[in-house]
């Protein structure tokens, strides 16, 4: 938990590593080779949609029904599409035109929840020949999308919903079981990676920041910002009994523990400040063992994950994120709309939401004072925090579902061609 264990391992001779890497080296060159191969002899891909609309094939891991809501719906509500299928592993919430598939049960006893769903998918696409395939996250939703676009004459999608960390280093950074075995750098798998992103056809981001490192890196292929869609949320009396929450998954990378830290600065300052961890993970347990030892475990509640997050951000002051890396965080979307100014970390498309001074605070001295000192000022002036929630609510307005659904609608229209998405073009919201 601490930032020394967030450090890259010893580069040392490990032969467990040397065997993963050797066996994830394997496996991206043969994946490498079958994508050359289905993009030289697969199907020409339909520059139409076929019947009444188009068909939408999706996968991914979806931690709540709010990534369904945030990010499917958007793309059902298009007048463009007729049917989104989601291959999950978990049920789908009911959507309209939003339709689940799980994989068989035999099959999921026999290779697993990840490889029975990624093989559901890639059956599924091969039947159906779809009009778009995606996957959410790169790795390994998007490498099975990238493939079976190709094999199927589809469209493929990848969604870079965590950042540049999806490939930064041949991901080793990221949450990906198999590649975060690396342990190290690898530069030869993430040029491998990079090529693979070079290969979709559209790729998503939720911001600004991934576009501009993969260009950095070579990856020549059409961008489009959809950051996802939010309902407008209705006036609610302000019953606000939590200073501070922070909404996310338990792991290494959100910095659960520069917050507990900030909190306990905090709590000089006001004995009596009440803040919520929203979310559950691995290291949930070490959280709360850290703010035992930071005497702060009066001052901190721990509910575990939450179904109805909005309950817990009706009643919050000020959002906090203390990631190391992020995309643009659908949890602080979320908080906004229901103006709650944002104190974050200064990485990944952050930015593209919260303006420093205006509707939050970025920070860049990414300590627990780094953190507390603004915390600090916005719970001091009440007045002020006031005027940062009117800000952050208005800001919100930009990631309303309508705005994201007329986004989609941009991007269906321009595959009316088939030149409609070779003009590597960058828009959003």
């Amino acid at each position: 938990m601490k930032a020394a264990d967030q450090s890259v391992p010893s580069t040392g001779f490990s032969l467990r590593r040397s065997i993963f890497r050797v066996a994830i080296h394997g496996f991206m060159n043969a994946y490498s080779l079958l994508l050359r191969a289905a993009t030289r002899f697969g199907p020409e891909k339909r520059a139409n949609a076929t019947g009444n609309g188009l068909e939408i094939l999706l996968t991914g891991t979806f931690y709540s029904d709010n990534w369904i809501n945030a990010h499917i719906r958007p793309i059902a509500l298009s007048g463009r599409v007729a049917r989104v299928r989601m291959v999950a592993a978990t049920p789908v919430p009911a959507c309209a035109k939003v339709e689940g598939v799980y994989p068989p049960s035999w099959l999921v006893v026999s290779i697993g929840s990840t490889s029975a769903r990624l093989a559901t998918f890639f059956w599924v696409g091969l039947r159906s020949r779809p009009d778009f395939v995606g996957g959410f996250h790169l790795l390994l939703n998007g490498l099975v999308a990238g493939l079976l676009g190709k094999l199927c004459g589809a469209r493929s999608l990848y969604f870079c919903v965590g950042g540049p960390r999806e490939t930064l280093d041949g991901g080793v950074h990221g949450e990906n079981r198999m590649f975060s075995r690396l342990e190290t750098p690898d530069p030869w798998v993430e040029r491998k990676l990079i090529g693979a992103v070079s290969a979709f056809d559209l790729v998503i981001t939720m911001g600004s920041g991934a576009i501009a490192y993969f260009r950095s890196k070579g990856a020549d292929t059409c961008y489009r910002i959809v950051p996802g869609g939010m309902d407008e949320i209705p006036p609610v009396p302000e019953t606000k009994d939590i200073d501070l929450v922070l909404v996310a998954r338990i792991s290494s990378v959100k910095r659960v523990d520069l917050f507990l830290e900030a909190v306990r600065l905090v709590k000089n300052r006001f004995p009596g400040i009440v803040a919520a961890v929203i979310g559950d993970g691995l290291l949930l347990g070490e959280c709360r063992s850290l703010a035992e030892c930071l005497d702060i475990s009066d001052n901190v509640l721990f509910p575990g994950h939450q179904d109805d997050v909005a309950f817990w951000l009706r009643r919050s002051r000020i959002f906090v994120l203390t990631s190391d890396s992020e995309g643009l965080s659908l949890a602080l979307m979320e908080a906004m709309t229901f103006g709650i100014p944002a104190v974050v970390s200064n990485v990944g498309d952050l930015k593209d939401l919260v303006e420093n001074g205006v509707n939050g605070h970025l920070v860049g001295d990414r300590t627990a004072r780094g953190f507390a000192d603004p915390i600090i000022e916005l719970m001091s002036d009440e007045v002020s925090r006031k005027r940062f929630a009117a800000a952050a609510s208005k800001s919100s307005e930009r990631y309303r579902t309508r705005n994201t659904v007329a986004l989609w609608d941009d991007i269906f229209d321009s595959c009316s061609s088939q030149s409609g998405l070779n003009n590597r073009m960058e828009t959003g919201i």
